[in-house]
């Protein structure tokens, strides 16, 4: 999952929201130097991105992008789960999302200190750039499928694949959505067990 599923399944705690948000920059065991609600969702983020990488509609998704793609596969399903969720989200969360997503810029914001550096780096482009409610778009995903493939060199071509996302856009959504509704029900578990 990308970010916005990320945020969205960490639940209305900004701790664990934060933790989630900043997951992938926190290597090993460095995340105990944080305060418990943020350690929480570190660790929710990572049991996200495990029970997400077995999953066999997930695995689904990749393999219709592998042949093209390679091990980028399960990157590009993320952004496109993410695109999914954004479009359908009066389905998944009452406050529109343009709401939520200026309350997450603005809890970044007041957590700034807190945040790793590289994420700090990133944060202005994000919300300059509005990344979060782009994803509800087709051209608003190209735009950041573009932007990982410079991430990566140029080698990922995955700038590519909203070609695949406009071929097999139903495909992608039933899956997304089959997929999605499970991730939460493992997430609500997965909480209360933190």
């Amino acid at each position: 999952m990308n970010f916005l599923a990320h945020i969205y399944l960490s639940g209305p705690d900004e701790g664990i929201t934060i933790g989630n948000f900043i997951a992938d920059g926190i290597k090993g065991r460095r995340y105990e130097k944080y305060p418990d609600q943020i350690k929480k969702g570190i660790l929710l983020h990572r049991a996200i991105d495990s029970y997400t990488d077995q999953h066999p509609i997930v695995k689904q998704s990749t393999a219709r992008l592998h042949e093209n793609y390679s091990h980028y596969s399960g990157v590009i399903v993320d952004i496109l789960y993410d695109h999914f969720l954004a479009k359908n989200w009066k389905k998944y969360h009452a406050q529109p999302l343009e709401s939520y997503v200026e309350d997450f810029y603005e809890m970044l914001r007041k957590n700034f200190q807190i945040l790793p550096a590289r994420i700090q780096r990133m944060m202005p482009y994000m919300i300059t750039d509005n990344w979060l409610l782009s994803y509800a778009t087709i051209p608003g995903i190209s735009k950041i499928l573009a932007q990982m493939n410079v991430r990566t060199k140029r080698i990922s071509k995955m700038n590519l694949a909203v070609v695949e996302l406009e071929t097999y856009y139903s495909e992608f959504e039933e899956e997304f959505t089959s997929f999605f509704d499970e991730l939460i029900q493992y997430c609500e578990n997965k909480l209360t067990e933190l």
